[in-house]
């Protein structure tokens, strides 16, 4: 006798010949995420100190030049860090390389299809969002970046972490000579500074940075966001 709460025949596993059970096309299917077999040792690193520092007239975001190898090996000294997103933001390079500009491709195309569609910019606040909900949910390794932008309310930056959190504050600092450069900014920084002068504490932070950390290094990149947009300017040194 059929049981009526069996359900349909063809919903039942079916038995092959041998005595294997066959899935049913019509039920749900589990994968599974894949394992990472990505070897630490190869893989290019940004290493890095980058410094985000919002003032009055705009915003100013600098890092060093230098990505080594498995952490120990100098693979580039002319890597640029600070990448244009936005109009008027700029968002820094941090951990993977390969990871970071993925990042910033990303989240470049999704900004320029944000602004084809509403036909005006998008908000610090919703780019800060954005980029959190990509490094949260996104295939992009190991990044902590830093975005800094101005917009209507005005000037901005925020730190990234790579499980998506977002902070904002007037200054901040990420990478691996973090705990060396935001000694000497802290020492340095005035809430009242003009963009000029805040360009020349970051140059300060990661040069001193440089000096210990050996992920950091080999000049400086900076941007320098205002409402014109965004300049960024390379040097070979931390003189500028």
């Amino acid at each position: 006798m059929h049981d009526p709460h069996a359900g349909p025949a063809f919903s039942q596993h079916r038995q092959q010949p041998g005595g294997r059970q066959l899935e049913s096309p019509y039920e749900p299917q589990l994968g599974s995420l894949p394992s990472s077999d990505r070897d630490e040792e190869t893989v290019n690193k940004t290493g890095t100190t980058t410094i985000g520092i919002a003032t009055e007239e705009g915003v100013v975001v600098a890092t060093d030049r230098r990505a080594s190898l498995g952490g120990r090996f100098v693979s580039n000294k002319s890597v640029q860090k600070v990448e244009q997103i936005h109009p008027t933001a700029a968002l820094t390079l941090v951990g993977s390389v390969g990871g970071a500009q993925s990042f910033i491709r990303t989240l470049r195309a999704e900004v320029n299809l944000y602004e084809a569609r509403r036909g005006q910019d998008m908000s610090m606040q919703a780019l800060s969002t954005l980029a959190g909900n990509f490094a949260r949910g996104g295939p992009f390794f190991a990044i902590n970046p830093i975005l800094g932008g101005i917009d209507e309310t005005g000037s901005h930056v925020f730190s990234i972490d790579p499980a998506g959190g977002v902070m904002e504050d007037d200054y901040t600092v990420t990478g691996s000579g973090l705990t060396v450069a935001y000694g000497t900014l802290e020492d340095r920084y005035e809430p009242d500074m003009s963009i000029e002068e805040a360009t020349e504490v970051a140059a300060v932070s990661i040069e001193a940075a440089a000096e210990r950390d050996t992920g950091s290094g080999n000049g400086l990149c900076v941007a320098e966001v205002t409402e014109a947009g965004v300049d960024i300017t390379t040097y070979d040194d931390y003189d500028i």
